[in-house]
């Protein structure tokens, strides 16, 4: 069975940092691009970061660039540092994991984790 857990998730207060973790198994995901998505109260989930199956290559979404960075310890393990949160950055953050390449369209990603929650207190 193929799992993603998400961990590293808290509360911490603006202007804060968090790293989270997500540690993927039950198969190969050597071949697996990764990402990171969040949803907000109230709102759609949306791209936050994704990295590609060899962590050369990532991108960011204009929030949170020059604040998060995503990296790759191996090919089952993918992290979220987040630096100089804001309130914004509130909300549960989802790993997931494609075969086809980083998109911001979450329908194109065949694995999810359950999620983390973030808040960011003012």
């Amino acid at each position: 069975q193929v799992t993603l857990v998400e961990s590293g998730g808290g509360l911490v207060q603006a202007g804060g940092s968090l790293r989270l973790s997500c540690a993927a198994s039950g198969r190969a995901f050597d071949n697996f691009d990764m990402a990171w998505f969040r949803q907000a109260p109230g709102k759609e989930r949306e791209f936050v970061s994704g990295i590609d199956w060899s962590g050369g290559r990532t991108s960011l979404v204009g929030s949170v660039k020059g604040r998060f960075t995503i990296s790759r310890a191996n090919a089952n393990t993918v992290y979220l540092q987040m630096n100089s949160l804001k309130p914004e950055d509130t909300a549960v953050y989802y790993c997931a994991a494609t075969a086809g390449g980083v998109t911001y369209s979450e329908r194109l990603y065949e694995y999810w984790g359950q999620g983390t929650q973030v808040t960011v207190s003012s």
